[in-house]
């Protein structure tokens, strides 16, 4: 059995409303619950975020670093940054 990952680092292209709702814990929440199982530096996801009065905005989540396991688990702490691509 492989090791809940401590962290996962992710670019994002969104902008600074995107970040906001990225880390919003329901948000992170989610992430853990639809990602979870192995996870790789390379990995892409093609995610769709709130951006304000009911509107969405479609975001890559490109998966930059894992730390210390290699796989997402309900405790992996998820980090962002972002990326202009």
């Amino acid at each position: 059995m492989t090791a809940d990952a401590a962290r996962v680092r992710l670019a994002h292209t969104g902008d600074e409303t995107v970040a906001e709702e990225l880390r919003t814990t329901a948000y992170v929440r989610y992430l853990r619950q639809s990602k979870a199982g192995p996870v790789a530096a390379g990995d892409k996801w093609s995610e769709v975020v709130l951006d304000g009065c009911g509107r969405t905005t479609p975001v890559t989540l490109t998966v930059r670093a894992v730390e210390h396991g290699q796989r997402i688990g309900p405790e992996t702490e998820i980090e962002y940054e972002r990326t202009n691509h």
